[in-house]
This record gives structure tokens, C-alpha cells and sequence, in this order.
């Protein structure tokens, strides 16, 4: 898609979230059950069940996703999608590009055996390789608009209030 096309269909939606800021708003969901006979939750993805389940340095097989790595795999997600929108919207051509994520997590928060080490990630590091001939300001530029836009990272990194609640059925 290039720049024109993606203005082109952005436009009419900008201009209604203008006009009716309420349609802007949209509250996403996600659904899972935990499985009757494994530590395990199974997550609805829209396209698939993910089976989630215990990282190998708490005890888990390895066989089901952890929930760590899927924060990790959103985060990338979300930013490489972020970069391309602004790449494409500034019209920065990009030979190719990648996005990585590597997080820092001390096993021992989780477990319970230090009372002292924290439980979530204690550093998130979040890369990107492009090549590309644009100049260094262009980059800058793609750089801070893709951390400005991405809903991960503005998210992980402005931490909202989470409310938890336990309903009995």
C-alpha cells in the first residue's frame, strides 16, 4: 500500500473520530479458559486457540506458549505494524526491516523464592534493523512516530490502571 492509499482510506475515518470522538472509542477484548487437566489457559485469538502455559524455568514442559514471550511477540507485532504505517505515510522507503523484543525477567519473583526480586519484566528492550537509504532525520522521525503510535509499547510504557476482579458464576 502506498502513502496515497493509506491517506485515502484513513481520511474518511480520521474525520468521523473528529466529528464524534465517541466512535474513537473502542474497547478490545480477549477470552480464555483454564484447562481442566494442565496448568495451562487457552486463549482465543480470533484465528486460533493459543494454549498458554508455564515458561520451563517455573517448572512448565515448553510445549505451550508463555505468556511472557506472547507479550514480547504483541509488542513487535504492534510496533512493526506502527513502523510500517509511518514509513509508508512519510514515504520513507525501506529495503527491508525487522523488530525484535528481548525482555529481562528474574524466575525468582515468580516463584515465590526471593521476596526481593520482582515479578514482570525488570527491562524490555525493543530493536529495529532497517536498511534503507533515507537520511538519519527521516529515521528519527520514523523512530519517534513509531514509539508516539504503537498501543503496546505507549501502553507497557505508561502502565494504565488494570482493574482485577473475581466474579463467581
Amino acid at each position: 500500500m502506498d502513502a496515497a492509499t493509506l491517506r485515502a482510506i484513513q481520511a474518511p475515518i480520521k474525520e468521523r473520530y473528529k466529528t464524534d470522538p465517541k466512535d474513537a472509542y473502542i474497547t478490545l477484548k480477549a477470552h480464555g479458559t483454564l484447562d481442566d487437566q494442565n496448568i495451562a489457559c487457552k486463549v482465543e485469538t480470533g484465528r486460533l486457540l493459543a494454549v498458554a502455559g508455564l515458561h520451563p524455568a517455573t517448572g512448565g514442559t515448553g510445549l505451550e506458549l508463555c505468556s511472557g514471550d506472547m507479550l514480547l511477540e504483541a509488542l513487535v507485532a504492534c510496533a512493526g505494524v506502527t513502523m510500517k504505517a509511518v514509513a509508508t505515510a512519510l514515504e520513507i522507503p525501506l529495503q527491508s526491516a525487522a523488530v525484535s523484543a528481548e525482555g529481562d525477567l528474574d524466575f525468582r519473583g515468580t516463584l515465590g523464592v526471593a521476596k526481593d526480586a520482582a515479578v514482570g519484566f525488570a527491562q524490555i528492550r525493543l530493536i529495529f534493523d532497517v536498511e534503507t537509504e533515507a537520511p538519519q532525520d527521516k529515521l528519527d522521525q520514523l523512530l519517534k512516530l513509531t514509539e508516539r503510535y504503537c498501543v503496546v509499547y505507549q501502553t507497557i510504557r505508561n502502565r494504565p490502571p488494570v482493574e482485577v476482579m473475581l466474579r463467581r458464576s
